[in-house]
């Protein structure tokens, strides 16, 4: 019999509008194999000791996310949980309200069964940066699951949740399905609210979505999807993601292809990919795309001052532990080095430069004026192209501890992610392809603002082209 935890979202769905399956199956299956796995792969920090499950037939007008387990980003706020972001300086806060993006999940009828680990504060690439706990790959133990959002990734792709919700400012929802093998949505900024969402870098986080499938993807976006007047920043465009016919549709692929990724063997996943979307009927386009070291280093100087603005209500009277003495400042200080990790210090204090200094004040000029830059070069690419395809990173997940004492190697993972958080573009992560030693490749695809629906349907030519499928069982 199928393991039903195995299976995409919209298989039992539909076995929950048959009555082939009630939602406790559906709890029970997973709750089964978070108890099997979890304590090895450390997806969760958090688990919500009771579930409200419906013990009565779906109503007639339910959707597609009745009765469904997910989980969400402990950086995203449910009303009386623990939302530590992964930091010891939040250890022991329950948020006291909930973010935009879980309203419309609860009216949707899912199940959230608790925080899925992550980098503190989102910052990291391996979702090794918590206080105190390591997420590892469902498919290699000593490989990471990518990050920020890593602990999403892994638990969905391993049976653990049927989707999770993540942030991503720089690549933390696409890098790490690209590192466990299941598709991740970032949507164009201000499609979903970030009302709820603690602050890491306010200009480029978002919402995101990480599912088995495109069709998962989809079905959770239009869910979670549209305007909420606590976001001044968010869209009220129609969310609902319609039927494109993708035959015609023009492929932007970068001018001389693939010289960027030094690994073959992404080479030849991005080759297969390409060729897969041309015998649908695509139309390839060169295109020039943004320079991805001026790109990288004007996102590292806009989010470490976002950065250091957003934390600093974490000084011992605001938010987070407290420290009592007459002098303010020490206390604030005492706080924040007991409570922040290193990774978060040296953004924190980079910001600090930044907004300080007169000459950190030119660097941020400058990164804006690259930002201009990179939306104009994007610009003219979607104008000739409807998607652009791309990689989502070069190689397979790296090993634990590989980059732990290199910040700079670790930040260039996500080369060819930040330049489209810089854009604002929604963009998705479709995984593609299996190296030689056992790990997922990917693709990403890149689109116009505000044309997910567009970007799903390539995504699902590539999805289906590629076959790809998740292993039944993870390695332990």
């Amino acid at each position: 019999m199928t393991d039903l935890a195995r299976i995409p979202l919209n298989e039992a769905a539909r076995l929950l509008r048959t009555g082939a399956a009630v939602p406790a199956d559906l709890l029970d299956a997973v709750r089964k194999r978070i108890t099997t796995l979890d304590g090895t792969l450390g997806c969760y920090r958090w688990l919500a000791p009771d579930v409200a499950v419906p013990d009565r037939p779906p109503p007639a007008a339910a959707g597609p996310l009745w009765g469904m387990p997910g989980a969400v980003k402990a950086n995203i706020c449910r009303r009386d949980w623990p939302v530590d972001c992964a930091s010891r300086i939040l250890a022991g806060w329950h948020a006291p309200y909930d973010a935009h993006a879980v309203s419309q999940l609860d009216a949707a009828g899912a199940l959230l069964l608790g925080t899925s680990a992550m980098d503190e504060f989102g910052m990291g690439s391996s979702t090794e940066n918590a206080y105190d706990l390591v997420t590892r790959n469902p498919w290699a133990a000593d490989r990471v699951a990518g990050g920020s959002s890593g602990g999403g990734a892994a638990a969905v792709a391993a049976g653990l949740a049927y989707f999770a919700l993540g942030s991503d400012t720089g690549g933390s929802v696409r890098q790490p399905a690209h590192c466990c093998g299941v598709v991740g949505l970032k949507p164009t900024y201000g499609r979903v609210s970030r009302s709820g969402l603690v602050a890491h870098a306010s200009s480029l986080d978002v919402i995101g979505v990480l599912a088995r499938t495109v069709a998962d993807a989809a079905t959770v976006f239009e869910t979670i999807a549209g305007h909420d007047p606590a976001d001044s920043t968010s869209c009220s465009d129609p969310v609902a993601v319609p039927n494109v016919e993708i035959r015609g549709t023009r492929i932007g692929i970068p001018r001389g292809g693939w010289g960027d990724v030094t690994s073959a063997e992404q080479q030849r996943d991005l080759d297969g990919a390409l060729r897969a979307m041309l015998q649908a009927g695509v139309e390839p386009v060169e295109v020039d795309l943004p320079p991805l070291d001026l790109a990288l280093a004007a996102y590292a100087v806009i989010a470490a001052a976002e950065t250091s603005a957003n934390l600093a209500r974490y000084d011992g009277t605001h938010f987070g532990s407290r420290h009592d003495g007459p002098d303010h400042g020490a206390a604030a200080r005492a706080v924040r080095s007991a409570g922040f990790g290193l990774e978060v210090k040296l953004r924190v204090l980079a910001g600090a430069y930044v907004l300080s200094d007169p000459r950190g004040g030119d660097l941020l000029d400058r990164a804006f004026a690259v930002r201009d830059l990179v939306c104009r070069i994007f610009s003219t690419a979607l104008e000739l192209s409807d998607v652009l395809l791309l990689p989502t990173c070069d190689g397979p997940a790296f090993r634990l501890g590989e980059y732990a004492d290199d910040p700079v190697a670790m930040r260039n993972v996500d080369r060819w992610t930040v330049p489209v958080s810089l854009a604002g573009l929604p963009a998705l992560t479709v995984p593609t392809g299996w190296c030689v030693e056992g790990l997922p490749l990917s693709c990403q695809l890149v689109g116009r603002s505000l044309d997910e629906g567009r970007l799903l349907a390539a995504g699902s030519v590539v999805e289906a082209a590629c076959g790809f499928q998740l292993p039944a069982e993870v390695a332990t």
